[in-house]
């Protein structure tokens, strides 16, 4: 009988996005280390080089069935919803899957594939299409964000805390941001959008969400 649910493709997405899965003895530092490679640009070289076809695939649907197993279904939001942000990055292209990644997220919550994953780090990449996907119920999912982040950092250990400490607070920030403005500004530009007066503003203080630096200590 065969394996229900192998899949080495998303088996490789979860290896290659989470180097903890690789190195289960990491401190704090080193955790760092990762968030930083993962959310500020690190991996875009290798996403693009690995992971542009299969991101392709996932646009198409062929990569639906990942969405069958939790872990699965993890892996499937990070080719939706990262990968599309390093390959295609500065262009409108980069949140074109926003919308279908948030799609496979909201299944997750309701059929226990959230609440199956078992590391806060997997629960926070995976609430990020909540945060990421503008539309007119931006601000109850982002309300639904600040929860979630609340619950991941009660389960965080101890040698974490402080860096999901930040994490908690990041959908609090970007909550400010729609509430101000009902979407994300920074994009105004790549999707060729008119930005306000304030969102000019805005922009030009270059103080974004996903611009914080995580702490050192």
């Amino acid at each position: 009988m065969s394996k229900v649910n192998e899949n080495p493709e998303w088996y490789g997405v979860l290896d290659f996005w989470f180097p903890e899965r690789l190195n289960p003895d990491f401190d704090d530092a080193a955790h760092r280390e990762y968030w930083m490679w993962r959310m500020r640009g690190g991996a875009d070289e290798a996403i693009i080089t690995q992971y542009t076809d299969l991101t392709e695939r996932a646009s198409r649907g062929e990569l639906d069935h990942w969405s069958s197993a939790p872990l699965g279904r993890l892996a499937l939001i990070l080719v939706l919803d990262q990968f599309p942000r390093s390959i295609w990055r500065s262009t409108a292209r980069a949140f074109s899957l926003d919308e279908q990644a948030l799609a496979v997220a909201l299944e997750g919550y309701s059929n226990g594939h959230y609440d199956a994953l078992t590391t806060p780090w997997y629960k926070t990449m995976y609430n990020l299409p909540l945060a990421h996907c503008e539309g007119p119920d931006h601000l109850e999912r982002i309300e639904k964000v600040v929860g979630l982040a609340q619950d991941i950092l009660a389960e965080a250990p101890e040698f974490l805390r402080a860096g999901y400490e930040f994490a908690a607070q990041q959908p609090v920030e970007v909550r400010k941001v729609i509430v101000a403005f009902g979407r994300h500004p920074h994009r105004n530009e790549q999707l060729g959008r008119i930005s306000t007066p304030e969102e000019e503003r805005y922009i030009a203080e270059g103080r974004f969400p996903h611009l914080r630096v995580p702490p050192t200590t």
